[in-house]
């Protein structure tokens, strides 16, 4: 009877086991892969919102920025950069980033210009936006850090920052994780009409180009932003806390001039940097990119984005488009930070 007893009560908690895995894999969300057999091990699994901060900042001049970064993990350990986007910062990687720290990775994440901490070290410089400029700050970056080569993950400008890095400068670019696909563009592209529904999604972009959109932005940046979130993660319930923990970036005195020029740029209504001309022009041209990536979709993303059809012969080196499900918006990296997580450290060891 004794041994009976026993053998029921290891059933039950193999079974009250098995159920309480299960519990955690859904909870962990579902990623659908179009190819990649063979996936890393999986990292720990990592609740949303588990982490407040990353504790203590460092700072470090690099190019014409002093830039504000958080550094967790191993000093000799591979290098992921993680890149953050508008109107965001780097709380979209405060989940992301002690899972791969733990994982063995050095982990970067800085804000980029006009973003917390990051500075310009003089008064004179222009205050630019444009896409390949973001890039050039990035390199000065790891030279300052003295990276040689770093896995690039991002979303939204951190994702098109990472695109060209990987486009210009592959040898700097181990692998890379972008969510959204290929987000390299133009301005002679930017003053291309779209369907009118379309342009509808790009709203934001229009009221930036009047005088009155940049009075408002810089008024109601804080309103501006949470609305912005809202629209692009309709199925995120973010709180009010989580919100302010990041919006306290948008304070930077350069803010609204980078956000600003970024959009402006973008429909060709200002100049760019000559010094630049020639790395936009070989953007114009949307190179192709080499190295190992991993493109991200999440199933509700709400901002503007190609579909991953119309990007997936861009990228020549081995590569696979997973879609994240479970009501997953634009801030991939922080509505679904295990899906990112385990991204990251698929196509650093592709």
């Amino acid at each position: 009877m004794s041994d009976e007893i026993d053998q029921d009560r290891r059933r039950f908690l193999s079974a009250a086991a098995m159920t309480l895995a299960s519990a955690e894999l859904a909870m962990m969300g579902s990623a659908k892969a179009q190819s990649g057999p063979g996936a890393a091990p999986a990292p720990p699994v990592i609740r949303p919102g588990t982490n407040p901060s990353f504790g203590s900042l460092k700072q470090i001049d690099a190019g014409v920025l002093s830039v504000g970064y958080a550094e967790v993990g191993p000093a000799d350990g591979p290098v992921a950069l993680l890149l953050h986007g508008w109107p965001y910062d780097i709380h979209s990687y405060v989940d992301v980033t002690p899972a791969l720290a733990s994982a063995g990775y050095r982990v970067i994440v800085p804000y980029l210009r006009g973003y917390g901490s990051t500075q310009f070290l003089s008064g004179e410089t222009f205050r630019s936006g444009q896409p390949s400029v973001l890039a050039v700050d990035l390199i000065a970056l790891m030279d300052a850090l003295r990276v040689e080569k770093a896995t690039l993950a991002g979303f939204d400008w951190g994702a098109r920052t990472a695109n060209i890095v990987a486009a210009l400068w592959p040898e700097r670019c181990k692998a890379m994780v972008s969510v959204s696909g290929y987000l390299i563009g133009s301005q002679e592209a930017g003053r291309m009409p779209l369907p009118p529904q379309a342009e509808l999604q790009w709203w934001y972009q229009f009221y930036f180009a009047t005088d009155r959109g940049r009075a408002g932005y810089d008024k109601y940046r804080n309103d501006f932003n949470k609305l912005i979130w809202q629209l692009a993660s309709p199925k995120w319930a973010f709180d009010d806390v989580t919100f302010d923990r990041t919006a306290a970036s948008f304070g930077n005195p350069d803010h609204v001039a980078i956000v600003i020029h970024n959009y402006r740029w973008r429909l060709g209504l200002v100049e760019g940097e000559p010094k630049y001309g020639e790395l936009e022009k070989r953007l114009a041209e949307f190179p192709v990119i080499t190295v190992p990536t991993i493109t991200l979709e999440g199933d509700a993303n709400g901002a503007p984005h190609p579909d991953p059809a119309a990007y997936a012969g861009k990228f020549a080196g081995k590569y696979e488009q997973r879609l994240i499900t479970g009501g997953i918006g634009h801030n991939l990296p922080q509505e679904a930070p295990q899906a990112f997580t385990q991204a990251v450290v698929d196509v650093d060891r592709s």
